[in-house]
């Protein structure tokens, strides 16, 4: 049994339910806004109405706290699951792109598929045979086996001030077109970034990616600056994906 998860082992949980307490884990890692039953909807792309009804079965299970117009949250056994499909998922994901070829933003469907197949004792052998990554291809950070992480000091790009200089350290897998829109300008994790303006009356970012030598500029707009996060000193302290 995966030493973060506090209850039953992750197979002994339907597919649904272990989706459910990784997006529960997901919505709330990079953001502090609260995890509401929308939110969800929005992410699985399901009905209000069905998010209700699996939410009381969380409940049920010990593996949320819920009530009605009230945040959603975690217990400690639903954390230890979320955390035991997060490792999964992310140890996976740097598999696809490491050792069979996948690119960024093909890597967390396929992903989303093998999590629910594979077993804990597969998850620790691809992590030795990855030599222990500490992030995803995404930058997002992948949970030891006893749940605990390395996150990077980081913020969204966002939230940046003109002339802030630092790297991305982070991308949101969340939309497969951003990801291959940065791919297609030669941006991708560690890439220098360097924040230029504020464009006039449109609220974008103009932003250069890359080395003074070959600086490319693009407009940001609210989507990709929420996307992105920046890291000023070290980009990437004891990580493997470099």
């Amino acid at each position: 049994m995966n030493a973060s998860h506090e209850g039953p082992p992750a197979d002994s949980h339907s597919t649904s339910v272990q989706d459910y307490v990784k997006v529960i884990y997901g919505l709330a890692e990079w953001h502090a806004a609260p995890v509401t039953p929308a939110r969800i909807a929005k992410r699985l792309n399901v009905a209000n109405s069905s998010v209700t009804g699996m939410l009381a079965k969380l409940v049920r299970q010990g593996l949320v706290e819920y009530t009605p117009y009230s945040p959603v949250q975690l217990t400690p056994a639903g954390r230890g699951l979320a955390l035991t499909m997060v490792r999964r998922h992310r140890l996976l994901e740097t598999f696809l792109c490491q050792e069979l070829g996948y690119d960024w933003d093909e890597v967390h469907i396929e992903a989303e598929l093998l999590e629910h197949t594979v077993s804990d004792r597969f998850i620790e052998q691809l992590d030795l045979r990855l030599e222990r990554p500490l992030r995803d291809p995404h930058g997002d950070p992948i949970p030891a086996e006893d749940g605990t992480m390395v996150f990077p000091e980081a913020r969204p790009l966002s939230e940046l001030d003109d002339g802030h200089a630092g790297h991305l350290v982070r991308v949101s897998d969340e939309n497969p077109d951003l990801l291959r829109h940065l791919t297609a300008e030669g941006v991708s994790l560690y890439t220098p970034v360097t924040v230029l303006e504020r464009v006039p009356f449109s609220g974008a970012l103009r932003v250069g990616f890359g080395p003074e030598t070959s600086v490319t500029v693009l407009d940001a707009g609210n989507e990709m600056a929420q996307a992105l996060w920046v890291h000023s000193p070290d980009p990437h302290p004891g990580c493997s994906l470099v």
